[in-house]
Formats: C-alpha cells, sequence, structure tokens
C-alpha cells in the first residue's frame, strides 16, 4: 500500500512510466518537482504540453518534425543518394556525432522483436522501400542498434534491399554487441561508419 495519496501518488504514477524511471527515481523528481519554484513546474510542464502539440514526424524519413519535413530532409547540401536506416530518432543524434555522415535517413521507428510482437509490418519499411527510385537512393547503410533485434532487423532489411542492386552496407564492428548507438561515443561510431561493410544476404 503506498503512503502518498491523491496528487503526489499521481505524480509518482505517471513519472514511474518514464523508460528507466523506476519507483526510487520516480519519488525522488515528484519531490523535487514539488519542491521547486511554482515557476519553474510551469515552464516544464509547458515545454511537454507544447513539445506534443508542435512535434509531428517527418513525412520523408519519420524523423522528430515541426513542420513537413525535418531538418535533416529540407537540408539541401545532404547527400540524396545514401540514406543511413536508424531504428529511432536519437540514432540520428549518434550518428551526426560523429560528423561522417553527408546523407539522409530513414528511421524504421523500432526494430523487429518477436517477443514484443514487433514484425517488419509494425515499422516503416514499406516506406522505406518506397523511397529507393524515387530518390535515386544508390546506398542504404543499416546502422540498427548491435543487439539481437537490431541484428534481426539489419538480416531482415539485407534480404529486401540486395535484390534491388543497390549497395547495402552494415555499420562496421567496433560498436559493443548488445549496447545502444545513443550510447556510443563519437570516435567508436565515427569508425564503425567509416569502415561499413558491404551485407551479404
Amino acid at each position: 500500500m503506498s503512503v502518498y495519496t491523491g496528487a503526489v501518488q499521481d505524480l509518482i504514477d505517471e513519472l514511474g512510466r518514464l523508460p528507466g524511471v523506476g519507483p526510487k527515481s520516480a519519488q525522488r523528481i515528484a519531490f523535487h518537482l514539488l519542491k521547486i519554484p511554482t515557476v519553474d513546474a510551469v515552464r516544464l510542464a509547458r515545454a511537454i504540453t507544447e513539445a506534443k502539440e508542435r512535434v509531428t514526424f517527418c513525412e520523408r524519413c519519420f524523423n522528430l518534425a515541426e513542420g513537413t519535413l525535418c531538418g535533416i530532409c529540407s537540408d539541401d547540401r545532404r547527400e540524396p543518394h545514401v540514406l543511413c536506416v536508424v531504428e529511432e530518432s536519437r540514432d540520428i543524434v549518434a550518428v551526426e556525432r560523429t560528423r561522417e555522415y553527408r546523407g539522409r535517413y530513414h528511421v524504421l521507428q523500432g526494430a523487429i522483436s518477436p517477443i514484443e510482437g514487433i514484425g517488419p509490418d509494425q515499422l516503416k519499411v514499406k516506406e522505406l522501400l518506397a523511397r529507393i527510385d524515387p530518390e535515386g537512393v544508390t546506398e542504404v547503410i543499416l546502422c540498427t542498434n548491435p543487439n539481437i533485434e537490431g541484428e534481426a532487423t539489419a538480416m531482415y532489411l539485407g534480404r529486401l534491399l540486395s535484390p534491388l542492386g543497390l549497395t547495402v552496407t552494415r555499420i562496421a564492428s567496433g560498436l559493443p554487441v548488445g549496447g545502444d548507438l545513443e550510447y556510443a561515443d563519437e570516435l567508436t561510431l565515427g569508425r564503425a561508419l567509416e569502415g561499413r561493410r558491404s551485407f551479404d544476404s
């Protein structure tokens, strides 16, 4: 049985739903929010509300965007014939930090995970295939996470894309197996991009 009731417990419960926030962290954050000045708490609430109202997904690559296209898809200086396929928008941030890549992206919005009931139909795979011809894509870099789900997703995409006459590459080793791109340092991820290899279907 919870010690707290009403608004305090509701706040703790909602914070506890956030990824990576356990019961103790949720309680600590809730108490922090209740201690800070009201103006600071309102500013946080407003930032969350505005983000939910203004941020959508790019119509082309499914990255986060505040308009029809994200900043990368809108940038004419990007190489249009190379696509880097990532699982989530946050992975784009990790790749961009390396300064090794100047192409465009495609965000799958997840990875194949039979345990969680996520198959190719729940991902933006059809949308990826639909971009190949109209955008004149010649190379696709499979930059999914080096874990079981990411590898399964890369293998699936490799088998779909290789017969299309594209250069299909997978980021090279250098990233720890079982890790997430989000936590990779710039040097390690940069080397992985530089040393990408052909995908053998």
